[in-house]
């Protein structure tokens, strides 16, 4: 039997995490320090590594196996520096002595990463493995001469001589071989160093950031033309228009269909059927060029299905002329065609205008393009440019007071229960319930009572109608209908202010028909409802977050303030796309276009066919009404154009490409900002780079007092402050909103999918996220970062480690308190002066998608399969359990912090409370003569003096907690009454 002082303990080290950079390059070079019963043992180095992997086991030996349950092991992991022997910390486990399992029992752990100090930024977990051991591990070790340091050892095994030693037993390393991956605990599945090549590093990746780039804007024109006023943002891109509009006189016998083919060299366009006798097209065709191959341009006239023409006319490209807007447009020309033996006296007439001309003329929106030669005709229109005015929404405020003489359908059913009667509103798709009326008297079910007001969204032109019935719930899901009333929301009044309205009765009726030809309704008894209906148009329908909102308007026209400025924006191209389909089985390829959305005003770019490098160069113009307001740019890829061609991964709708967004307030006036912003999408496998779009971006302001008087008016309008909406209200009314608006942009040609809207508008932000979650966590500890560094230098100066800077503070402390009237001036000048100083280092450059701060650069397989989750979810009962656990685990966490805050709140009510008798009664007494104290002695002097004690050096300090500390940690909380 072996004696106990012979068993060891291994703390095998498997991995770490999602670990803090501390190196100020986006990267750490952690190691790990375990320290039980005064040993101490350190494994390598892992450089330039936030998800390091050691596999190594730390060997301590116990002095008595019986208090193991009452010892504890620490594990340290820190940040190696470069130069000197500092290190930063980069977080800390404590396990306790009792989860210390057998040989042969043990099992891997993870576990979050805990704080030193309140003031700590950590973040990352770490994978453990401890158990007690009897085997003598020496006789297997090869002896390390070495610190043990080197990041890659060869040797498969060996010992670190390297320990901290402070006690008389040596601890001994074990170095494994890498061997194969050890899976985490199932609720963190790890994705090694590196997940899927993105981000493994955490560092600022170039590949990532935005970069300014030097179009030719205007053409690179020396001289500006007459299109550089309104087409400045763009580069010119030459066309050879051709618009064919009918013809005459053709030789043809038999009936058949006639159309025109424009060919310019390999590129060939056809125009739509036209009659036999007089057929007639008037369609564009433009061909850019980089598609001219040829010197002349063909225009050939045939019969459906027919090889041979009846006609044919050619122009040479030397002799065309070349227009400039605002010329006005080529007048069309009568011109007479050859046939197919070369005479042009039989092969009829047909009139056409060729001309070259830029993406500013006129023609180029409706033109069909080179680009979409292989489109069929009826993709043809989702292929072109257009410009979409998004409905005007209106909230529908309904308030349903009460009804009147209202009569049970079952009499004899309803005087064997309480009836319980409720109301219910609906607007197309949008279905409200009042609460149930409960009744314990027969007036309770014929005149019941409610005044409750309901909320809708409803879009111009009004083709809604509201229903609102009366309703009995007789059983489980059993309503029996007590009436109802029609009411067109056309016939509803407006109105812009917190007015009220009037209210009306209005008869209930048992059948209600919308159509035009059958309007017979059974009145019963003459039953009747009280509402007040009102169309507010004092409030802005939100259909964007307000975090990121492109219009703060208010619905009523007559509310509106004349704009300040105006925002012009060059769509110019895109680089570097990502193939999006597979077409016919010859080859991956994208069809992008691009959407930009703002205010009301939704703009799409046409569809460039076949190309990973789109250009487009069109150049768009919006009024701005608000500067703190957000232009969004998606760009998608068209799935409408071909219908034998497959995407990947989805199905008939248009794939998401990414997105930017930028923030008007930002840009300075009058600047052309020219960036490649990166196209960064999150998909189940990591975040991804789709690509660059190139865009040129300039923001005008027409009066610089109107934009700083804007700063002090209130975000939304007037009626959001007066008649306030609740939260859950508000982001219901925001899913109503942006169906009407998917349901009214869709009804456009070419339509809107919904899928776009849903992306430009973000619907999907409220869903559950992991990511999200830590992602505005962090953000707000970098929020509370300048308050704790501000804390840290007081800390600094108290410490008295730099003796100079503590005589200069306490000399100015104590200028202030004598003078106190300079307390206020000192602050505002101070700040005044700072943000003089930081006036050199504004950022010169628009705001962009930033995968750090969004928590994207590392993340677990688990989280991104959980966020791509469709709710309601489609995973395994086992799978939602164990996400269900993470949640509880995260829960329990921010549950403790509110805990420990409620706690002190609860402390300092215990103060006056008299819960703590003796307590309250020395608090009592210190107040009163407090109260004597700074009567007697002036405040400057006890504020004077109360500052020179506190910033005493360290050695008139004691180590113990203040006198008030410990006075306040020992008042009572209503923690002792929770169960």
């Amino acid at each position: 039997m072996m004696s106990r002082n012979k068993e060891k303990l291994v703390v095998e080290v498997v991995r770490a995490h999602n670990l803090m950079p501390k190196d100020g390059e986006g990267s750490s070079s952690p190691f790990v320090e375990v320290e039980f019963e005064n040993q101490r043992l350190r494994t390598q180095v892992k450089y330039k590594d936030l998800n390091p992997v050691w596999n190594e086991k730390l060997v301590f030996h116990v002095a008595d196996v019986a208090d193991i349950p009452y010892r504890s092991v620490e594990v340290n992991i820190y940040n190696e520096r470069k130069s000197g022997n500092n290190r930063n910390f980069l977080g800390k486990v404590r396990v306790s002595g009792s989860s210390i399992a057998k040989e042969g029992s043990e099992i891997l752990q993870l576990y979050a990463l805990d704080k030193r100090s309140l003031f700590s930024h950590i973040r990352g977990e770490i994978s453990l493995k401890l158990y007690l051991t009897t085997k003598d591990l020496t006789n297997d070790l090869h002896l390390h001469q070495g610190n043990g340091t080197e990041p890659n050892s060869s040797t498969s095994s060996g010992v670190n001589n390297s320990a901290i030693n402070t006690g008389e037993i040596k601890p001994i390393v074990i170095t494994n071989e890498p061997g194969p991956t050890i899976i985490p605990h199932p609720h963190h599945v790890s994705s090694g160093s590196g997940f899927n090549g993105f981000g493994s590093g955490g560092g600022s990746n170039h590949e990532f950031s935005l970069k300014e780039t030097s179009p030719h804007l205007g053409g690179g024109l020396s001289k500006k033309d007459k299109t550089s006023s309104t087409y400045d943002l763009v580069e010119q891109m030459l066309y050879l228009y051709v618009r064919v509009i009918r013809a005459r006189e053709l030789s043809i016998n038999s009936g058949g269909e006639i159309m025109a083919d424009v060919k310019l060299g390999n590129y060939r366009g056809i125009t739509k059927r036209g009659s036999s006798s007089n057929p007639e097209w008037d369609q564009v065709f433009a061909f850019s060029k980089d598609c001219i191959q040829s010197s002349v341009v063909e225009i050939f006239v045939r019969e459906r299905e027919k090889d041979d023409f009846l006609g044919r006319i050619w122009f040479d490209l030397s002799e065309i002329p070349k227009r400039v807007p605002p010329d006005s447009q080529l007048a069309p020309q009568w011109y007479r065609m050859e046939d197919k033996k070369g005479e042009k006296g039989k092969g009829g007439e047909v009139m056409v205008s060729v001309w070259f001309g830029t993406q500013a003329d006129e023609a180029f929106a409706e033109a069909w393009h080179s680009k979409a030669a292989n489109v069929p005709f009826d993709g043809l229109c989702s292929v072109k440019s257009k410009v979409y005015l998004s409905p005007r929404l209106w909230y529908l405020r309904v308030t349903i007071i009460e009804a009147q003489d209202l009569v049970p359908g079952d009499k004899g059913a309803s005087m064997m229960r309480f009836p319980e009667v409720s109301a219910k509103a609906q607007v197309g798709n949008q279905v409200l319930r009042t609460r149930i009326a409960s009744a314990t008297s027969k007036r309770g079910l014929s005149n019941p009572f409610w005044n409750e007001d309901m909320m809708f969204v409803v879009a111009e032109p009004f083709e809604d109608y509201l229903m609102v019935s009366v309703e009995d719930r007789i059983g489980t899901g059993r309503d029996e209908v007590l009436g109802r009333v029609l009411v067109p929301v056309t016939t509803i009044e407006r109105r812009n202010d917190d007015k009220p309205v009037v209210s009306k009765w209005f008869s209930l009726e048992m059948h209600c028909n919308l159509g035009t030809d059958s309007k017979m309704m059974t009145t019963p008894f003459g039953s009747r409802i009280h509402l007040r209906l009102s169309l507010d148009g004092g409030y802005h329908v939100l259909d964007e977050s307000t975090m990121y909102s492109s219009d703060m308007r208010p619905t009523e026209k007559q509310l509106w303030k004349s704009h300040i400025g105006v925002l012009e924006m060059g769509i110019l191209g895109a680089s570097g796309l990502m193939p999006m389909k597979m077409k016919e089985g010859k080859g991956s390829t994208t069809d992008a276009y691009c959407i930009a959305k703002y205010g009301q005003k939704w703009v799409r770019t046409r569809t460039v066919v076949d190309s990973l490098m789109p250009k487009w160069n069109e150049q768009y113009t919006w009024e701005v009404f608000d500067p703190c307001t957000v232009v969004t740019v998606g760009v998608f890829d068209n799935c409408h154009l071909d219908k034998n061609t497959t995407i990947l991964g989805m199905g008939a709708r248009d794939s998401r490409i990414g997105k930017v967004r930028i923030r008007l307030s930002t840009l300075e006036s009058d600047r052309v900002y020219t960036h490649s912003y990166p196209l960064l999408m999150l998909h189940p496998t990591g975040v991804k780079k789709m690509g660059e779009l190139h865009l040129a971006i300039r923001f005008s302001l027409a009066n610089l007092a109107n934009v700083l008087h804007m700063y002090i008016w209130p975000v939304l309008p007037k009626m959001h402050y007066v008649q306030p909406l609740s939260v859950s209200q508000v982001e219901n009314l925001r899913y109503q909103a942006t169906n009407v608006m998917a349901a009214r942009l869709s009804r456009a040609e070419p339509p809107l999918g919904r899928e776009v809207v849903d992306y430009m508008l973000d619907n999907d932000s409220h869903i559950w996220s992991m990511r999200r979650s830590k992602a505005n966590f962090f953000r707000l500890v970098s929020v509370l970062s300048g308050v704790i560094a501000m804390g840290r230098s007081v800390e600094l100066i108290r410490s008295w480690q730099k003796p100079v800077y503590s005589v200069l503070f306490l000399l100015l402390f104590l200028l202030l308190v004598w003078y106190p009237e300079l307390i206020l001036p000192f602050i505002l000048l101070y700040l005044s002066f700072l943000g003089l100083w930081r006036y050199r280092g504004r950022p010169r450059h628009p705001v962009h998608m930033d995968i750090r701060l969004s928590h994207a650069e590392i993340l677990y397989p688990d989280e991104l399969d959980e966020e791509f989750d469709t709710f309601p979810t489609t995973q395994s009962a086992e799978m939602v359990r164990m996400r269900y656990d993470r949640l509880r685990s995260v829960a329990g966490r921010i549950q403790t912090v509110v805990g420990d805050l409620a706690t002190q709140g609860e402390r300092l009510q215990a103060l006056l409370s008299w819960r703590d008798p003796r307590a309250t009664f020395l608090f009592v007494l210190l107040c009163l003569v407090a109260a004597v104290g700074f009567y007697a002695v002036p405040c400057r002097v006890v504020v004077a003096l109360w500052g020179l004690y506190e910033f005493r050096p360290p050695k008139f300090r004691s180590k113990l907690p203040s006198p008030a500390l410990s006075f306040f940690r020992r008042l009572p909380t209503k923690a002792d009454s929770l169960l």
